[in-house]
């Protein structure tokens, strides 16, 4: 598999957060998630999104973390 890139990263995440409802313009790399309205459950399932795209687990651990998008990011760019 080649190498994954930040913006492949992002443009997945992005699209993924969209999905649980936030409008994609709000979706910034330094919005947080709290600011989002994006939760646990979300988070969960982001996490399960960017493992089968990327081949990257995020554990609990991982995922209390990342507190913006920008963390999420780079965690899972840094992994894949």
């Amino acid at each position: 598999m080649s190498a994954v890139t930040s913006e492949q990263v992002q443009e997945r995440v992005v699209e993924a957060l969209a999905s649980f409802g936030p409008d994609a313009s709000q979706i910034t790399r330094e919005a947080t998630f709290e600011e989002l309205d994006i939760d646990s459950l979300d988070l969960a399932e982001l996490s399960q999104i960017v493992h089968e795209q990327f081949g990257v687990e995020l554990k609990g651990a991982d995922v209390a973390e990342i507190k913006c998008v920008d963390d999420a990011i780079k965690m899972i760019a840094a992994r894949a």
